[in-house]
Order: C-alpha cells, then sequence, then structure tokens
C-alpha cells in the first residue's frame, strides 16, 4: 500500500465517493428545459445541467440503461451531453479511495444490497432572493424518483431540504444537521446517497489546506445571516466521521464544486484515464481534524458517537 493510500485511510475511514458539477475553477449552470435531457417532467422546468445530464444517461424516460455503464462511460457521457449543450463545465469523479472507473456505475455496490440506503436531497432556488434559480427542486424531484425506482432507496430513510414552502427549509443549521444524523444513522455496510443543487462559491482559506488558496462553499438559504458551508465543515460533519464500511455517493450540482469534499482522488473524463493523486494534497490539516474527532469521542466516553469509529 502506497504511503498516499494508507493517509487517505487513515483521514477518511468510510468509502466516499463525489460527482461534481464542475471544476473549482468553474462555474454551473441551469438548463433552460429539462424536456430536452427526457427527464420526467411534462412541465418542463428548468434543472441544473449536470443532474439533467446524468438523469439522462442513467434515467432517461424513467427507466435504467439497458446495458450496464461503468463510471467512466457515466462522466464521458455527461461530459458529452454538456459540450453537446455548449455547457463549457466539466464534471469530475472523485474519491476516498481510487478504484478501477471501468466497473459498472453503482450506488448500491455488491455485498451491501442487505444494509439501509439513506439519502439527503437538498435544492434550493433562493426564491425572491438575487440570483434566484428556477431548477434545483426539479433536480431533487428527478433525483428522488431515479435512487427510488432505480436503487431501491425509500421515503422513509430521507431527508429532503426545498425552500418550496412544503419541506424543511435549507438553511445552514438544517443542512448540517442532516448531514450530522446522517453519519449517526449510518452502520457498516449501509448506503449513503447525498444530492445537492443550488448555489456554490469559494472564500479564502482559512487553515492552510487549499493549494489555490481558497476553500469551495455550498451556499444555504440564510447564508446572509449565518455564512456559507465550507468544505472543511462537510469534512468535519460528513467525511471524516463517516463509519468504516459505510458506501457514501455525493452529487454536488453548484458552482465551484470540484473538491467541496476535500477528496484525494480525482478522476476527470477526457482528460484522464484512471484515478489521479490529487497533486499537493495536504493531508495533515485533514488528518489533525480525524485524530480531535476521535479524541472528542474518548474524552466524552459516548460509544454511540459516531465519530468513535475514526481511527
Amino acid at each position: 500500500m502506497s504511503s498516499f493510500l494508507q493517509k487517505a485511510e487513515k483521514a477518511i475511514p468510510a468509502e466516499v465517493r463525489m460527482i461534481s458539477g464542475c471544476q473549482d475553477s468553474q462555474t454551473s449552470a441551469d438548463v433552460s428545459n429539462v424536456r430536452d435531457f427526457e427527464l420526467p417532467d411534462p412541465a418542463g422546468r428548468s434543472g441544473g445541467a449536470c443532474t439533467s445530464a446524468l438523469l439522462k444517461v442513467l434515467y432517461a424516460n424513467c427507466r435504467r440503461p439497458d446495458e450496464d455503464l461503468s463510471f467512466r462511460e457515466v462522466l464521458q457521457r455527461i461530459r458529452d451531453i454538456l459540450s453537446s449543450g455548449k455547457y463549457t463545465q466539466i464534471p469530475q469523479l472523485s474519491s476516498s479511495r481510487p478504484f478501477n472507473v471501468a466497473t459498472p456505475f453503482e450506488l448500491v455496490p455488491k455485498g451491501k444490497e442487505g444494509g439501509t440506503r439513506r439519502a439527503v436531497l437538498i435544492g434550493i432556488n433562493y426564491v425572491g432572493m438575487k440570483g434566484e434559480l428556477s431548477g434545483c427542486h426539479n433536480d431533487v424531484h428527478n433525483i428522488k424518483d431515479y435512487i427510488m425506482d432505480v436503487w431501491g432507496f425509500r421515503e422513509e430513510n430521507m431527508t429532503i431540504l426545498l425552500d418550496d414552502g412544503q419541506h424543511k427549509l435549507p438553511t445552514r443549521a438544517n443542512i448540517l444537521g442532516a448531514y450530522n444524523q446522517l453519519v449517526e444513522d449510518s452502520q457498516p455496510g449501509d448506503v449513503c446517497f447525498c444530492h445537492f443543487s443550488g448555489h456554490g462559491g469559494m472564500l479564502p482559506d482559512d487553515n492552510g489546506d487549499e493549494d489555490d488558496g481558497f476553500d469551495e462553499t455550498l451556499i444555504p438559504l440564510d447564508f446572509k445571516q449565518t455564512g456559507q458551508i465550507r468544505d472543511d465543515d462537510l469534512y468535519k460533519i460528513l467525511v471524516v466521521p463517516m463509519k468504516r464500511g459505510v458506501t457514501l455517493t455525493c452529487l454536488y450540482d453548484c458552482c465551484h464544486s470540484g473538491t467541496v469534499l476535500d477528496l484525494p482522488y480525482n478522476f476527470r473524463p477526457g482528460e484522464t484515464e484512471e484515478f489521479e493523486e490529487e497533486a499537493n494534497f495536504q493531508f495533515g490539516p485533514l488528518i489533525s481534524i480525524a485524530a480531535g474527532l476521535a479524541a472528542t469521542c474518548i474524552n466524552t466516553n459516548d460509544p454511540a458517537n459516531s465519530c468513535c469509529t475514526v481511527s
């Protein structure tokens, strides 16, 4: 085992995978009519470009493809669809562990069919605000249908946050609370899926762990009052404390989302053939976070606390 992989396993116990709508330096985009992507939406409301492209590949006409597509094929087809629609964003797949991207695309890996399947789905249109979006609620509804129909997720094991007046609001506290609850509930052998459709941003790095000098962020509904959610926040609350033996897949369809989970391996369709180690990846601060969480668990002597499994 390489020293890089040893550090990755020390920093991140769970198997975490993330599909992002674009690289850190890029912005995402809404598509004006999701019917062009053959989504289950007769009204044709707009949706996020990455989410719509992914569902065109994996759930066109509300059915899974007849052929098994690999991770590489899915990412490449997403890129091709975006390019044909004159979108310049480049989707990418990042991971806590390297794996063969020629293997079939799966949200529920073989051997984990018996585990509980949990999901956190977040869509923010920022209704009535400057920069209002129009497709994020639609993204969540379409993704919900896909993971229930194709992968057997159940609604009672989902947390859905939308600023639509009908669901719990996607505030900073509610988003982080949903992620924290997901971590607490999930056990080895379980499968988790997180989807975020909304605005993403960048803030100056405040702890020296970013090679480009900026933290990537998610922008909650109440960001003016509570601030943005940094990638470091997501690492502390969602990534590090997730138990070893859990598989977590995330889809972040927002601007500057390339490394919003701070994962050490990246695959970029059309640019790399396999996973590559993230150049100049800063393990030091991340391992310190993991060690700090583990120390907190030991000090509180609470075996029910999810971060007690970090080692």
